[in-house]
């Protein structure tokens, strides 16, 4: 049976930034910019590149807390330090990955790394929320600290590339990112007038984030960088041409079909569970992390 493309719901520029903290200017692609299904990722805010002046004190966001999702961090240009109240801490460089778990729930703080905010420069970030199904929803904290280096890498055909496996899985690879629900998650590195071809489920929802460059869509559709681009829930497959260099970030993954509930930074199932988060928040259940 032959394969049928999946189509390009629509092309989006970037909303209008705000900033989170002091040391993060986004763009709020989703829930609040554009109201898109993409579940199982219920945000995505994107640093588009933005430079900083050198600074003595690292600029970012302090303590806070999370409950009932994932938080997904993608460097592409500047560092960015973490620690949270589970004990964990560690930075991501350009190429590399902080995926924390925030389960039944934690405190976490995200500074521009010191030597990076003594030197300043170009700055540019993604940060998803990955919503967790019910039954997950108040598992054990976790961090999984993916360094570029160690993602598996797809060499495309005639120098045409490379295609990082985040979370997932591409023509083989699997990704190095446990998750807790099917999804796919790669960054796609592409040589000016490369093609490369991704395949999945109709059901999923997909998006791509351009990073960087231009790339055509199933011969169709154009997208250039700080766009994202939202499939329909039809069809399978999808060809990419690199019309430029360009950076591409392709998140795909099975949609959870459960009732939402997001107040602040926690996201539950009902109106009671976040009530009873804040209730556990208040009461120091999430921990203690120094300012």
């Amino acid at each position: 049976m032959e394969a049928k493309i999946k189509s390009v719901s629509a092309v989006l520029n970037a909303p209008a930034p705000h900033m989170v903290g002091d040391g993060f200017r986004v763009h709020n692609f989703f829930p609040s910019g554009y109201k898109l299904a993409m579940s199982p990722f219920f945000l995505l805010d994107y640093n588009s590149k933005i430079e900083f002046s050198a600074r003595n004190e690292p600029r970012g966001v302090g303590v806070h807390p999370h409950r009932g999702f994932e938080t997904v961090t993608i460097a592409y240009h500047g560092a960015v330090a973490h620690h949270d109240s589970a004990g964990n801490s560690g930075v991501i460089y350009p190429g590399d990955v902080q995926w924390m778990t925030a389960g039944s729930g934690i405190l976490h703080k995200e500074y521009h790394e010191e030597n990076y905010s003594q030197k300043g420069g170009p700055f540019q970030m993604v940060q998803l929320w990955v919503n967790l199904p019910a039954k997950a929803k108040m598992t054990t904290p976790k961090y999984q600290d993916l360094k570029q280096a160690e993602l598996p890498l797809y060499s495309l055909d005639n120098n045409g590339g490379t295609i990082a496996v985040i979370a997932g899985e591409y023509k083989g690879l699997t990704g190095k990112a446990s998750t807790f629900t099917p999804l796919n998650v790669y960054n796609a590195r592409l040589n000016k007038g490369a093609e490369a071809g991704f395949s999945f489920p109709f059901s999923y929802n997909t998006g791509f984030v351009i990073i960087e460059g231009s790339i055509l869509i199933n011969g169709a559709e154009k997208a250039a960088s700080n766009q994202f681009v939202h499939f329909q829930n039809s069809g399978t497959d999808i060809v990419v041409e690199a019309l430029e260099d360009a950076v591409v970030l392709i998140l795909s993954g099975e949609p959870i079909d459960e009732p939402i509930a997001q107040y602040g930074p926690f996201l539950m199932n009902t109106d009671r569970e976040i009530q009873q988060a804040i209730s556990d928040y208040n009461q120091g259940k999430f921990g203690y992390l120094e300012e």
